[in-house]
């Protein structure tokens, strides 16, 4: 077995060692940025961890596949920070901020591309699967941007609608991360079901965490700014649950300061807390988050082998979701 700072090691080393070209500079320099500037690598390690579960061998058939699944997710950063304008991601300028808008689209492009090249480094016995759930979960991912944008432009949505959003958006990358590293361990049609159910439900409760630390995080920490979720009117769990429940002037007031185009946005953000503070959303969102994180691990009990062989899975799980201390 190999700890989690093994892995993490073996993931750093190969994505400090990606090979891409060298020319057009323009075109590859942002996404050797973009791959250099962080990030807690949860995909690729998540996905090493889970092959590890099943099988004492890691090579470049998984490792590779693993590296694949950031990129993507790091090219969906470089898009998703131009559809948000957001100036800044892990403590550093976002790509179009850095280079322009144009730069960014089409070195997010290529990220798309080569991921893809990594990803079809694959055992060749498991590329038809492994490709066939990889092409489903990209496009699910752009489905979840979609429904994001969509609900920017919503008065309400509901518990459902917004469940489904966070899924295809979040949720699923960590369960194809999940899945793919149980086929490439060798596990059982069974217990690779189980660990992508396992990915879902730690990914729903992952990107709950990622709306409370929105409001409630540390910007050093989290690597951008606080509150640019209410600033932007984005559909969060929080924000859900406050339109639910608001009342009286904490209702009108709500619906006012996200209709309202005048507002400064620090008086916007503090105005919105407050509210969150009176009817106690925090207290509530991080009680659903416990819920999701206990199904996950529940799930992962069910998988038949030895407890020893999941230790570092559910470390790692307890991590991401702030349940280690």
């Amino acid at each position: 077995m190999y700890s989690i700072s093994e892995i993490r090691d073996w993931v750093d080393k190969a994505i400090a060692n990606l090979n891409l070209p060298k020319e057009p500079h323009e075109l590859y320099a942002p996404v050797s940025y973009m791959m250099s500037v962080g990030g807690k690598r949860i995909r690729p390690v998540l996905c090493l961890l889970s092959c590890n579960m099943f099988s004492d061998r890691i090579d470049n058939k998984v490792l590779f596949p693993a590296v694949g699944l950031e990129i993507f997710h790091t090219f969906t950063l470089v898009h998703d920070d131009i559809m948000d304008n957001a100036a800044m991601r892990r403590n550093q300028p976002t790509v179009h901020h850095k280079w322009n808008m144009n730069t960014a689209i089409l070195s997010g492009d290529v990220m798309c591309i080569t991921a893809y090249q990594y990803i079809c480094q694959a055992d060749p016995i498991h590329l038809s699967e492994i490709l066939r759930l990889f092409n489903q979960t990209a496009a699910q991912v752009c489905e979840g941007q979609q429904l994001d944008m969509n609900y920017e432009h919503h008065a309400v949505i509901s518990e459902e609608e917004y469940l489904q959003m966070i899924e295809r958006k979040t949720a699923v990358l960590l369960a194809a991360a999940t899945k793919i590293g149980a086929i490439a361990g060798g596990a059982t049609h069974q217990h690779i079901a189980r660990m992508h159910e396992f990915g879902r439900l730690l990914g729903l409760a992952f990107q709950i965490q990622d709306d409370l630390l929105d409001v409630y995080g540390d910007a050093d920490i989290f690597g951008k700014a606080i509150g640019n979720d209410i600033a932007c009117n984005k559909k969060t769990f929080l924000l859900l649950l406050a339109m639910q429940q608001a009342t009286g002037n904490d209702k009108k007031n709500l619906f006012s300061l996200l209709t309202d185009k005048q507002i400064a946005i620090e008086e916007k953000i503090k105005n919105v807390l407050d509210i969150y503070q009176r009817l106690q959303i925090r207290q509530q969102v991080e009680k659903h988050i416990t819920g999701y994180f206990e199904k996950a691990l529940a799930l992962l009990e069910t998988i038949g082998i030895a407890p020893e062989r999941k230790e570092y899975v559910q470390q790692f799980a307890e991590k991401l979701v702030g349940r280690d201390n």
